[in-house]
């Protein structure tokens, strides 16, 4: 098929009459886009609950280990006094 019938094959399906659309699907499609954007406005919530809960545990746990401290030495003792 080339480019001009394919150009008249798509003249002819756009001028013909579009098919009929039930009366209650409008009320369908704005219920489910509804329940779309509650549902994504939920998990959104919820996401940015547990990375402020994640956030704040990890600030708890520096604050107690304080990982930035470098440890005592463990294998010789301190030597003073010379």
């Amino acid at each position: 098929m080339n480019r001009t019938e394919r150009e008249a094959t798509v003249r002819r399906i756009m001028e013909q009459t579009p098919p009929p659309v039930p009366p209650d699907l409008y009320a369908e499609v704005v219920r489910r886009g509804a329940r779309m954007v509650r549902r994504r406005r939920m998990v959104r919530r919820t996401l940015w609950l547990l990375l402020c809960a994640v956030a704040v545990a990890f600030l708890v746990w520096a604050m107690m280990a304080r990982p930035w401290v470098e440890p005592p030495s463990q294998t010789t003792p301190p030597y003073t006094g010379w």
